[in-house]
Formats: structure tokens, C-alpha cells, sequence
């Protein structure tokens, strides 16, 4: 019987954003997966248009053998640092796999701190393993979703249209009315 080799891909967005949590995501493939994912466009969330990311996420979620989400808020971030809560968020989400991954690709040149196992950090991985670039897709998409949803919450930020980073209008909004309790008091706001 072949065994099947898990290799989970780890990623994170929202970290240059202004506004909300840091949202990670890992997700376990199969070699096959990997290669028919790869041919379905499967790249970094930030190449893909909303509607291509929202297609992927589907044949992500169905044909992975695992894919789960983490999450620092933004209390953890302002007390931690961004990226202490980064690494955070991505440990939360590779320890709710069911199965413990052979190797994990980590986004980046940091490795994730007292997580179990091998893992191989990989400098803009999201452009070059699936594996990651999938974890890229699920976490932006997830956490596109729930700032879309906050939106109505905190209508003078136009979060719907700036998913909580720094636009102009954003900054302005800050200025005139000062942050919500969902901004990031450790970053320069303004």
C-alpha cells in the first residue's frame, strides 16, 4: 500500500493591514493534489482577482486531505508584535490538523516557534510551492470575508473596500474619527 506523504503549506495575510486579525491557514496535500492544483492556477492569493481566489478556495477545501485556519487578534498582535502573532496564527492553524504533517513550507525565513516537527522556510513561498500558495488563498479569502462582514459595524473606514489596510481614505477616516477598538493601536495609524 503507498503511503501518502503529507507536507502541509503555511501562510498568513493581514499582516500589513491596519485593521483587524492576522489570519494564517495550513494546508496538507498530496503530491497529486499538489500537481492538479498547480494546473487548476493555484498561486499567490495577492496574483489571483477575488473571483479567481474565490473559485480555487472550493477545490482547495474539497480535494485536501486537511486545511484549517488560525488566528492572533488584534490584542495579541499589539501585545506580541506582528510578527510573533504571525507565527502565531500559523501554529494555531498546523496544530488543528487531524494528522501531523511529514514536513511543513513556511512563508517567509521564520520559522514557527516551539512547533512539532520538520519544517523548511521558504522566502516567498507563496509564488512557488502549491502548497503554501493554497494556504495563501484560503487564509485571504477567509479573512476578506469576515472584514467584508465588520464592514457595516465600522462604516466610516471602508472596510469592504480596503479589507483594512492603509488606503488614503482609510488613513483619512482615522484621522477624523480616531480608531476603532479593532485597529491596531501598535502601528503608526495615521
Amino acid at each position: 500500500m503507498d503511503r501518502i506523504i503529507r507536507v502541509a503549506g503555511v501562510d498568513e495575510v493581514g499582516r500589513g493591514s491596519l485593521f483587524g486579525p492576522v489570519v494564517a491557514a495550513a494546508v496538507m496535500l498530496s503530491p497529486e493534489v499538489a500537481h492538479r492544483l498547480q494546473g487548476l492556477g493555484v498561486t499567490d492569493s495577492k496574483r489571483l482577482s477575488h473571483r479567481k481566489r474565490e473559485q480555487l478556495l472550493e477545490v482547495i477545501q474539497e480535494l485536501a486531505l486537511d486545511c484549517q485556519l488560525g488566528v492572533a487578534s488584534v490584542a495579541q498582535i499589539d501585545r506580541l508584535n506582528i510578527l510573533r502573532a504571525s507565527l502565531l496564527a500559523m501554529k494555531r492553524a498546523v496544530l488543528k490538523l487531524g494528522e501531523v504533517p511529514q514536513v511543513c513550507l513556511v512563508d517567509g525565513c521564520h520559522e514557527i516557534p516551539q512547533l512539532p516537527g520538520v519544517q523548511r522556510t521558504v522566502v516567498k513561498g507563496d509564488q512557488t510551492e502549491v502548497a503554501i500558495a493554497s494556504a495563501s488563498i484560503v487564509a485571504k479569502v477567509w479573512r476578506d470575508r469576515l472584514i467584508t462582514r465588520l464592514d457595516p459595524m465600522f462604516p466610516q473606514y471602508d472596510l469592504r473596500n480596503n479589507k483594512g489596510y492603509g488606503t488614503k481614505k482609510h488613513r483619512l477616516a482615522i484621522a477624523e474619527f480616531g480608531p476603532s477598538c479593532l485597529h491596531r493601536r501598535s502601528f503608526k495609524l495615521q
